[in-house]
């Protein structure tokens, strides 16, 4: 919307121009998003206290969490309000793309929405009926699977069904109609993982940011075209305008981890880790890097993992604990770690992944 008006006015005023670059919108739509974020935060968080919307802790949790009961909770909101108005400013709203990751963040979102308020009117850790619940996250998924399938019909030069593989150039199966499907299960796993890492302060934005920030540099090289040819990646010049959809997420997580942070005045819910694990998901579907996913968001695979693994050892050793309590972050809380501690080093962790994801668009 902004991004039309200042472009149509570069005629009249030539500092208007800037605004044809990707890289000058995308920094203004960070900034945009950390802005509105540090602006509505306070106004939020007094909101949330006013209506009660405060965190249900489980019993079943550290006992250390029971004195986080009652802290303000759905801050999701916050996070989607300050990603999706930067991005409705400043990016090309004509992009198929970009309506596509919005639509689908707005979708997991309302999801969570859904099972928050459930929470907070029972006032129990038990909100949507699991199957409810994932049935919701699958219709969503299905629905970006079909949008990316008919993208690929549409015009296969700018969107195709094949995979691409870390560490592999030659080796790129097409999927076909078996694309949507999987598109599905990434959708539905990501939303998931993030969702399981949101369990102390500040630590599943933060390592989302570094994803962010990551898929930001992915999507740009996706639409850039000397970029995308030098490291041998499939170039699809509208998948670049995501670049400014993912530096929204960037300013928003920023933002949101100023009143995250340890100890945090308000989190996020399962509107904001359900949302954001969607919006990382899509970008990664849109830009064809679905398989590097898994190693850019290398924290949220441990956690996720950490919780299979657990619930099958227990199902298969008779009662037996793997870990001494999953989610992962919670293990290390029982070792003795501070929460501090155990945020940080995950979040090192994650850079880490990030770098080492970066490393491979050339190792192949």
């Amino acid at each position: 919307m902004l991004y039309w008006l200042l472009f149509s006015l570069r005629a009249d005023i030539g500092l208007f121009n800037v605004t044809r670059y990707i890289t000058f919108r995308t920094a203004a739509a960070s900034l945009t998003a950390l802005g509105l974020s540090l602006l509505l935060g306070p106004w939020m968080i007094r909101k949330l206290r006013d209506f009660k919307v405060g965190q249900i802790i489980r019993q079943a949790g550290p006992q250390s969490h029971m004195a986080k009961a009652g802290t303000p909770t759905m801050g999701g909101l916050l996070i989607l309000a300050s990603a999706i108005i930067p991005t409705l400013l400043w990016a090309d709203m004509s992009n198929s793309y970009v309506w596509i990751a919005v639509l689908s963040t707005l979708g997991f979102g309302a999801v969570g929405f859904a099972d928050d308020y459930l929470k907070i009117t029972r006032k129990s850790h038990d909100g949507l009926i699991p199957r409810y619940k994932m049935g919701g996250q699958i219709l969503v998924g299905l629905a970006v699977g079909v949008a990316v399938l008919l993208l690929s019909l549409h015009d296969p030069p700018l969107y195709n069904t094949r995979l691409i593989f870390p560490f592999f150039k030659n080796w790129i199966p097409d999927l076909g109609w078996w694309y949507v499907p999987f598109a599905v299960f990434v959708l539905v796993a990501w939303s998931n993982a993030v969702n399981l890492t949101d369990g102390l302060d500040g630590l599943a934005i933060s390592t989302f940011g570094v994803a962010a920030a990551t898929f930001t540099a992915l999507s740009y090289v996706t639409g850039h075209a000397v970029l995308a040819s030098y490291l041998l990646l499939v170039r699809f010049p509208p998948a670049g305008e995501l670049t400014v959809f993912c530096g929204a997420l960037v300013g928003a997580s920023l933002g949101f981890l100023w009143y995250n942070a340890h100890p945090a005045e308000v989190f996020m819910g399962d509107v904001g880790s359900l949302a954001l694990g969607g919006a990382l998901a899509t970008v990664a579907i849109l830009i064809k890097q679905e398989l590097l996913l898994v190693i850019v968001g290398g924290v949220f695979v441990l956690e996720a993992a950490s919780v299979v693994l657990q619930v099958s050892y227990f199902r298969y050793s008779g009662g037996k604990r793997l870990f001494l309590m999953s989610p992962l972050h919670h293990h290390f809380e029982k070792l003795g770690w501070a929460e501090p501690k155990i945020i940080t080093r995950f979040l090192i962790v994650s850079v880490i992944f990030a770098l080492f994801s970066l490393t491979t668009l050339k190792l192949r």
